[in-house]
């Protein structure tokens, strides 16, 4: 059964001639001989729209009519028409989104009248929804499903109502008329597919092409209706392409150039509404540039026209440095080459069609993406690199224009010793590959020759594998390949940028921000343009490296996750401390802390996309729940929208301590003053340290040990530079400095530890700090980062607490009973000033000897240990480069503030190794 296709699917005929023979009927005719070859129109019969039917010479018919000399000579008189090159013209691109509504499609055509420019062509989609409503009629009609003609009928009201709320008078007749007589045609076709149980390529591209017919006519005729003469162009009037075997079309530039001069001469206008995704074969049968074509049918129409832009206009502000629903920070780029936007296209970035760029970058066309829900933004402009340096409106110029991602692949390595140095063997894996109809998105092989791995979708990898196995059964049998791989749940993560082809170290910073946010690589391919560099991973790490970077290249904010862990003196400090400074942070540093949690021993809080510290007590109060670690930890490091996180303990519990080995081993960085890790057995410390260096997660403690002063970085610091530590010496307690620092004259001991308590400094039981405790904890911190391996047990501690009183009752019993105990501490002080000395209560660390002490001392009046005021903090370090003169650090060495700032500087550190700017 043959179905003739409609006369004119984008206009109507008039004035025909009543002879059974003359023209319109010989098409007819011709239609029932060829039904999907585009008809023979005489070159006067006026349309509806503005244009005029071109003659086709390629179509030869039986059928002969007289054609008068005076039509020869008017119709070359019209083709002599020039067409004008240039650019004068200017190509719009509206996709379905645009022309989704009747409202839309007059914003559309508002744009259209006010662009100042002389010439212009708009390329038009189907209304939205429209191209898949098509392809759905086909299925339902295939699998012989009547209820495609309930379909269709809503075909055919979407585009009734449509029409009904944007034209009126004869353009609304003519449209309807049109429209019944497409809907007709297509439902006889329609039933004949169903009869069949099967629609051919042919049929298929013919049906889903009308989408785009009736929304180039309704916009035609609204641009018409504004005072603007418009005519409408079926582009398979123009544009010829090959079909290939890759369902794809490869365009005939010469022929669809040939076509269109011949086109523009009968249809001579400034301003054209083309169809977009439709073209025909050079047998002249309907066909389609394939899904997502109409960016390339606007490329093709820049280049036929030598057009001076081409402009594409969607939904989105431009192209963004990354995927934006998964990277927040994502910024629009101003200007991208057109191998940037080619690579991007390629890597899953959906602005544009992967072979948009290519019709245009031969006649160096720019490209402009633009947004048509928000003028004001200026979009993303392609174009030749020249044209494009310097003006990326990025804050700092970056090697990396952008990132992109493919999910949803597998990764397939075929191994063996078998395979170096025989030819043909990757020819045979790609043979198979191909055999089984999968798409191979990246390939990567080592310089051995012993194996390659590529990547697929996953949806294909398991016919590759077949295919593979049944190629290689014979070597895999003999052994010359050892195996046929496969690795599911992977992403491909791509960074594209011309200049990273000039640039050193692009691909080191890339691989240590994937390092540093624990992301382990699967395999890596770059070609030797450079353009872009391609790495696998798990497809669960996909976001968190994408985040990390983006964030490493400058292109966002350096984010990281945070849990708070004990919200007490110190840790809710701290809160107030980052409420205070985050958006100096943000502003001035690019880095972004974001409190995910808070948990005390309790209650916990948590929040998706950050805590508001201005009332995170309020919050934590009201909000909280059953505080939950291992939740807590889950819910904190689960963001995978952040790529770093940081859990802060601020709390002095060793049972929190416990978890920081498991904690770093996950990936996740640990920052704290909790001084019970790293003085608790050695076997277990040695380990933390060791996973610290293995792993690329920080473990940082600066603040166990001097609170705020830059105690542990400086004995760290030397110890990297070569220098050799022979003795450390330090008054390491805040509360005792301050405590001898008052007890001076005839004042009682007791008397300074109650002040000292009254002003905050002390333990809520000041024996805590009086029996050494904490002060041995701290000399075991430094003499373990010296080389020493030893345990809290072989440090002897001076004790402060009478020792009838270690047992005593409550804090306040032991303050009422300490008085007792004054003379003999009174006795010390004065043999101590006796002598002309001072009593200090300090640590030791003897490296030479290898031993560590903690005791109460007596210093000359003139030394350093004596000058001290307040609750200062003093440590000498005496080393080989500082033997004569010992190199001192000094400062506050007790309270909230200070220590909590030694954290925040911590956390700050932690930010610029993960690339926040220094």
């Amino acid at each position: 059964m043959a179905f003739a296709s409609p006369i004119s699917p984008s206009c109507s005929l008039h004035n025909l001639s009543s002879n059974p023979f003359s023209k319109h009927n010989k098409i007819l005719i011709l239609n029932k001989i060829q039904p999907f070859s585009l008809s023979h129109r005489h070159p006067f019969f006026r349309v509806d729209c503005g244009s005029r039917w071109q003659g086709k010479d390629s179509l030869n018919y039986s059928l002969s009519s007289s054609v008068t000399s005076a039509d020869i000579l008017l119709d070359e008189a019209v083709e002599k028409t020039q067409f004008p090159k240039g650019d004068t013209w200017s190509i719009h691109k509206f996709g379905g989104t645009c022309v989704g509504t009747s409202e839309r499609i007059r914003n559309v055509a508002d744009i259209i009248v006010k662009d100042e420019s002389e010439r212009k062509l708009v390329v038009v989609s189907a209304m939205s929804k429209v191209t898949d409503m098509m392809y759905d009629l086909i299925d339902r009609a295939q699998s012989r499903d009547d209820s495609y003609v309930t379909a269709l009928d809503a075909v055919l009201e979407k585009h009734k109502l449509t029409a009904l709320d944007l034209l009126e008078g004869d353009d609304l007749a003519n449209f309807l008329s049109r429209l019944h007589q497409d809907i007709n045609n297509l439902k006889a076709m329609l039933r004949a597919i169903s009869i069949a149980g099967h629609a051919t390529e042919s049929f298929s591209d013919f049906v889903v092409g009308h989408g785009e017919l009736w929304s180039a006519q309704l916009l035609s005729a609204v641009v018409r209706k504004n005072g603007l003469d418009c005519t409408c162009m079926d582009t398979r009037e123009v544009l010829v392409v090959n079909p290939t075997s890759s369902n794809q079309v490869d365009p005939d530039y010469m022929e669809s150039g040939r076509r269109l001069e011949k086109w523009y001469s009968h249809n001579p206008c400034n301003t054209i509404v083309a169809t977009g995704f439709i073209a025909s074969t050079p047998q002249n049968i309907p066909t389609t540039l394939k899904r997502d074509g109409s960016d390339f049918s606007a490329a093709i129409m820049g280049a036929l026209f030598r057009a001076r832009q081409v402009t594409i206009w969607t939904d989105v502000d431009g192209v963004y440095s990354a995927d934006p629903r998964k990277v927040s920070e994502a910024v629009i780029l101003k200007k991208l080459s057109y191998q940037e936007a080619w690579e991007m296209s390629y890597f899953g970035a959906n602005v544009l069609h992967p072979r948009t760029i290519i019709p245009v970058m031969v006649y160096d066309i720019p490209i402009v993406i633009r947004n048509i829900f928000n003028l004001s933004a200026r979009g993303t402009m392609i174009c030749r690199p020249a044209g494009c340096e310097n003006e990326n409106g990025q804050r700092m110029e970056s090697p990396v224009k952008g990132f992109a991602t493919i999910d949803n692949l597998a990764l397939v390595n075929v191994e063996g010793t078998g395979m170096a140095g025989v030819p043909g063997t990757a020819s045979d894996i790609f043979g198979a590959v191909r055999d089984a109809g999968a798409n191979v998105i990246m390939i990567s092989q080592a310089s051995s020759e012993h194996s390659v791995c590529f990547a697929v979708p996953e949806k294909e990898v398991n016919a590759v594998a077949a295919a593979l196995e049944s190629r290689f059964r014979q070597a895999l049998d003999a052994g010359r390949l050892s195996q046929i791989a496969v690795i599911p749940n992977c992403s491909i993560l791509a960074a594209v940028g011309q200049k990273m082809a000039s640039t050193p170290g692009v691909s080191a910073t890339l691989f240590n921000a994937l390092a540093k946010a624990n992301i382990n690589v699967r395999a890596i391919a770059q070609g030797c343009s450079e353009y872009n560099i391609t790495v696998v991973i798990k497809r669960e790490d996909c976001i968190r490296a994408l985040q990390a970077v983006h964030s490493r290249f400058y292109l966002s904010r350096t984010t990281i996750a945070m849990g708070i862990i004990g919200p007490g003196l110190i840790g809710g400090t701290l809160l107030d401390q980052l409420r205070d400074q985050a958006a100096v942070l943000k502003e001035k540093f690019n880095i972004d802390l974001r409190v995910l949690g808070i948990t005390g021993s309790r209650t916990m809080f948590l929040s998706n996309t950050g805590i508001d510290l201005s009332i995170w007590r309020d919050l934590l109060r009201e909000k909280g729940e059953k505080a939950d670690m291992q939740k807590f930890v889950q819910r904190v490091h689960g963001n995978h929208s952040i790529p770093n996180t940081v859990l802060v303990d601020c709390t002095a519990d060793s049972y929190v301590a416990s978890y920081y080995h498991d904690w770093l081993r996950q990936g996740l960085h640990v920052i704290t003053p909790n001084k019970k890790a790293n003085s608790g057995p050695l076997e277990q410390y040695l380990k933390l340290r060791a996973l610290q260096r293995q792993s690329y997660t920080h473990y940082f403690y600066e603040a166990t040990v001097g609170a705020g002063l830059p105690i542990v970085s400086t004995l760290q610091g030397l110890l990297e530079t070569g220098d050799k530590i022979l003795r450390i010496e330090g008054i390491f307690s805040g509360t005792l400095s301050y405590i001898f620092n008052n007890f001076v004259g005839t004042r009682a001991f007791s008397e300074a530890v109650k002040e000292a308590k009254e002003a905050g400094y002390t333990e809520p039981d000041p024996r805590d700090d009086l029996s050494g405790t904490d002060v041995a904890r701290k000399v075991i911190i430094l003499a373990r980062e010296s080389g020493l391996k030893l345990e809290l047990s072989d440090i002897p501690v001076q004790s402060l607490v009478p020792e009838p009183l270690k047992a005593s009752g409550s804090a306040e019993e032991f303050l009422l009973q300490l008085p007792q105990f004054d003379e003999d501490m009174a006795e010390r002080r004065q043999e101590a000033e006796a002598a002309g000395e001072v009593l200090r209560y300090v640590g030791v660390v003897d490296v030479v000897n290898q031993k560590g002490t903690v005791e109460l001392r007596r210093y000359k009046k003139e030394h350093p240990f004596a000058q001290l005021s307040g609750s200062d903090n003093i440590i000498a370090f005496t080393t080989q480069r500082y033997e004569k003169q010992p190199l001192i650090v000094r400062g506050p060495g007790a309270g909230a503030e200070v220590t909590a700032g030694g954290v925040f500087s911590d956390i700050l550190r932690l930010a610029s190794y993960l690339g926040a700017p220094s």
